[in-house]
């Protein structure tokens, strides 16, 4: 996604610039994590559809193969949908994999050489959730909103719910209507479960092998036929009907969780339409545990679910503002550790917990993946990543559980703690397990793939 962002805003700024119609040639140089992973991850075919100027949210996900096949065979890049340039997406995308910036091992730069011989530059950053900062950009932005209820940690939060005694949902709301009015906010939030919903719905009832060189089957398909056991349906309602009517035995329900994951991240994994939740990588944690409360705890109803994702997106706000949300910067718990911290916060406010009971939810999400390394087999977002959304998706219920079980006073580790530990960690982290392949399963597990 980051990439992705990153190559729209170079094209735009070439437009902006009037330096479009005079390009002639562009590379693309990725950097450390994105030149060691690029291939797995798919950060070559994302460049070069946003430098078409496709855009990621609406462009149709199964017509991807058949568009850089095209710009393949013909050598060709329409830049922004509007102008021409030779490109060979073999000799002008590099995988630079012995090199890194300072700033952040997810760098890539974009170079276009015009017609009367001028160069133009640009070097963007992924910084984890699809979020990219410019170099040398001002990160704080020329635009500054006044917020009624600054947060930027977890002890923000607890203050302004104790002095308003609001709900940590009710909060950001109140914090969203500072962009737009109450109506939009929750239209975009039910636009996100829509998408979500329809990547699980989709996961479901997709077999076959995922791309890469590999040869991992998808499961999810399979769990899902075992599961429904013939039962007839000819939608998402009347599947989710069926779901319901199995009762709520721990079996059948664990089983159907870690199929509403294994979905998900199978979808993404075959560069299906997936949610940044908080990353691409741990798209299906949320989504998972979300699925479980409407599913099995009589949460399908809209204000619910916006609830639920609305208290997760604050925690992994403050994630991002206090430690990073990027893999390659901390590792695994950066992505799914703190996508199972998001969705044990969202479950335990819609299961009726206070806001200490919320936050202390997310800190035992967060605490037991402390130190979990970034470490994909081949560079793809497979193995074991796939595997890893269902287990934080398991935690993160089993944190809400516990949670609602506790008293926080008595607590001896606090959100805020955990979210400093998890920093510490990550800086301590050998960079070798941070999104590189360089270590852990990526060596150990013997494979014959072409080198990236």
């Amino acid at each position: 996604m980051g990439p992705w962002r990153a190559a729209q805003r170079f094209v735009q700024t070439l437009k902006d610039k009037n330096l479009l119609f005079d390009v002639n040639e562009v590379r693309v140089l990725l950097y450390g994590s994105l030149a060691k992973t690029g291939k797995g991850h798919g950060t070559d075919v994302a460049v070069q559809l946003g430098l078409c100027g496709d855009d990621p949210v609406t462009f149709a996900v199964d017509q991807i193969d058949a568009k850089i096949n095209d710009i393949t065979s013909m050598k060709k890049l329409v830049l922004l949908g509007l102008h021409e340039v030779d490109f060979d997406p073999n000799e002008d995308i590099d995988f630079l994999i012995t090199e890194s910036l300072p700033f952040h091992p997810n760098a890539v730069t974009f170079l276009a050489k015009t017609m009367n011989g001028d160069d133009f530059a640009e070097t963007y950053y992924s910084i984890g959730g699809g979020f990219v900062v410019k170099e040398g950009e001002d990160t704080i932005g020329s635009e500054v909103v006044q917020l009624p209820f600054p947060i930027n940690t977890a002890a923000d939060i607890q203050h302004w719910c104790l002095k308003t005694g609001m709900s940590i949902s009710e909060v950001v709301m109140e914090n969203e209507s500072a962009w737009r009015n109450d109506a939009e906010t929750k239209e975009g939030v039910l636009n996100i479960w829509r998408v979500m919903k329809e990547c699980i719905y989709r996961g479901c009832h997709t077999g076959g092998m995922l791309p890469g060189g590999l040869n991992v089957k998808r499961r999810a398909a399979a769990l899902n036929k075992k599961l429904i056991a013939g039962k007839e349906y000819s939608d998402y309602n009347s599947w989710l009907s069926i779901i319901r009517s199995g009762g709520n035995d721990f079996k059948y329900t664990l089983d159907w969780v870690s199929c509403f994951a294994l979905a998900v991240n199978e979808e993404n994994a075959a560069f299906g339409r997936v949610v940044t939740a908080p990353t691409n990588g741990a798209a299906g944690v949320i989504p998972a545990v979300l699925q479980y409360y409407i599913a099995f705890c009589d949460g399908n109803k809209e204000e619910k679910i916006i609830q639920f994702l609305l208290t997760a997106s604050e925690i992994g706000s403050i994630f991002k503002k206090g430690a990073t949300l990027s893999a390659a910067m901390g590792g695994c718990q950066a992505e799914i550790g703190v996508s199972s911290a998001m969705a044990a916060a969202g479950l335990t406010e819609c299961m009726g917990g206070t806001q200490k009971q919320v936050m202390m939810a997310s800190e035992i999400a967060m605490e037991h993946h402390l130190g979990l390394t970034c470490d994909p087999i081949g560079g793809l977002v497979q193995v074991p990543c796939i595997e890893r959304n269902t287990m934080g998706a398991i935690k993160a219920i089993t944190a809400s559980q516990l949670a609602l079980q506790s008293t926080p006073d008595f607590a001896k580790v606090s959100l805020d703690a955990v979210i400093k530990t998890m920093w510490d960690t990550a800086k301590d982290m050998n960079n070798k397990y941070k999104e590189t392949a360089d270590g852990g399963l990526a060596i150990n597990v013997p494979l014959s793939l072409p080198e990236c």
